[in-house]
């Protein structure tokens, strides 16, 4: 019978930690998605994890990698909800306790994320009564059938164990369907009136229309690549955005998103990639991009002579340290307001993102933009800077091999792929089968130094099992490095192989 009264007890502790996290969830709905209990703990593991955790969660999981996150945490809680129903049945206050601190701790968390309010503790309080309430209620409940020693217990035993099973669906069952509106998709275009840049270009037809396989030489919208740290897509809508520009500058200011929208609009095509892509990865993409110059923003903010860099904070928490100069050196780094000839999506940083050509994106492409700081590298440090990647993060050049897939028949085949090298652009793409001399293709249409190249190259398969090289060269001259690096501190290096078999 003891052993079925901890069993009674550790479900009674999980009912309370589900049940009091939906409650936090649900009222999360009405103060915000980073005030939810799930969303504030996992961020705070995000903000703590050493670099080398999160190359392993992306390479691991790529960009299910914060689904993975929740798991974890929705583990962790029911596990830390069994102990304390079972520490309630002993005590009597220790497992209420205990829940109690963990949602009071999830509000206080999530006080201290980029997008707090003052209403940002209420769902981690909520969260905490609600469980202490349950647990206490269906604890209370089996300490008083223990001390009806004379009463045949079984029975109620199994009612109470059953109400707790109850509750545990409940609050299962109800974190599901809540999560669809505390996390939805966010993809959706919201309804804004674009201006007409005052600078614009014709994008040629990619070679995708000819070599089946091949990445298209404009990547969708909706296949764009997604790394940020956020759990939740923050909500920002344009009517209460504000951009402020701060730091070591003469004229400090804030513009609001028509007063940006007013300003002179230019559109670019330019290649983003992230640190964290793999050789051969997936987080690279090329779109049209349409913004405000950030040197117009600069110089009517009048830089301080001291001011090295622009420190770029988003509403997710997250900052870029951008060096200046490269702001102001011609690249044409901009607060971008549309892709692809729409305004961005909210997963892609709606209403606006800083967007700087040559740069990996944790150095120069904050989503969800809210503050321009301009200061020093030695008073301040960004989001990843501070968890030891490197200062400048210049984007290194690399190639992929598109097609063919790991298997194809004999006979006439086609190699193909992309190559980039953002701001200095491809000039050359060379390929190798086995170990055979380096074959040059040819290269498809040279949108922009800041945009990558299609390339392909004729082969003659033969059966067997080969391995496919390339390598590109930039529009200096400077071919890409057969070095293997890791992701970290700064980019990965090295050729890009696939191993095919030929039947």
């Amino acid at each position: 019978m003891g052993h079925a009264r901890q069993g009674t007890a550790g479900v009674w502790g999980l009912a309370a930690a589900l049940v009091g996290v939906l409650a936090g969830q649900i009222t999360s709905i009405f103060t915000g998605p980073s005030s939810s209990p799930m969303d504030a703990v996992g961020s705070f593991v995000i903000d703590l994890t050493p670099a080398p955790v999160k190359e392993w969660a992306v390479a691991t999981f790529g960009t299910g990698d914060k689904a993975f996150l929740l798991v974890v945490i929705a583990i962790a809680v029911a596990a830390l909800g069994w102990v304390a129903g079972v520490l309630q049945r002993r005590t009597g206050w220790v497992g209420a306790v205990l829940l109690g601190a963990l949602g009071l701790g999830s509000g206080l968390i999530a006080t201290t994320r980029a997008a707090s309010s003052p209403t940002s503790i209420l769902a981690g309080m909520l969260a905490a009564l609600v469980a202490v309430w349950v647990l206490r209620w269906g604890i209370g409940r089996l300490r008083a059938l223990e001390e009806a020693t004379n009463a045949d217990t079984t029975e109620p035993n199994r009612r109470l164990f059953m109400i707790g099973g109850a509750g545990v669906a409940l609050g299962g069952l109800g974190l599901a369907a809540v999560e669809g509106m505390v996390r939805p998709a966010a993809v959706g275009v919201p309804p804004i009136a674009l201006p007409t840049p005052t600078t614009t270009s014709t994008l040629a037809p990619g070679l995708e229309t000819t070599i089946s396989g091949l990445s298209p030489l404009r990547t969708p919208i909706e296949d764009f690549y997604r790394i940020d740290i956020a759990l939740s897509v923050p909500r920002r809508e344009a009517a209460d955005w504000e951009l402020v520009i701060d730091g070591m500058v003469r004229n400090p200011f804030t513009i609001t998103f028509d007063e940006l929208l007013a300003m002179p609009m230019v559109e670019r095509d330019v290649t983003l990639t992230c640190v964290s892509n793999p050789i051969g990865g997936p987080y690279v993409g090329s779109t049209r991009w349409q913004g405000v110059l950030v040197a117009d923003i600069i110089r009517r903010a009048d830089p301080e002579a001291r001011a090295e860099q622009i420190l770029s904070s988003g509403a997710d928490g997250f900052s870029a340290s951008t060096p200046l100069g490269v702001m102001l050196d011609g690249r044409d780094a901009m607060i971008a307001v549309a892709m692809d000839g729409q305004p961005l999506t909210r997963v892609h940083g709606f209403p606006a993102r800083l967007l700087t050509p040559g740069l990996y994106g944790y150095v120069g492409a904050t989503k969800w933009l809210e503050k321009l700081t301009l200061t020093t590298f030695d008073e301040a440090q960004s989001y990843w800077t501070k968890r030891g990647w490197g200062e400048q993060g210049p984007v290194k050049t690399a190639t992929r091999i598109d097609v063919p897939g790991n298997d194809l028949s004999a006979g006439d085949a086609t190699i193909a792929g992309v190559a980039w090298a953002t701001h200095r652009g491809i000039s050359k793409v060379e390929v190798r089968v086995d170990d055979g001399p380096w074959q040059e293709a040819t290269l498809g249409e040279d949108v922009d130094a800041d945009y990558w190249r299609q390339w392909h190259l004729p082969w003659k398969a033969e059966s067997g099992t080969h391995q496919l090289t390339a390598r590109a060269t930039d529009g200096k001259g400077e071919v890409q490095t057969d070095v293997v690096q890791d992701v970290l501190p700064d980019g990965p290096t090295g050729y890009h192989v696939r191993t095919v078999q030929v039947k």
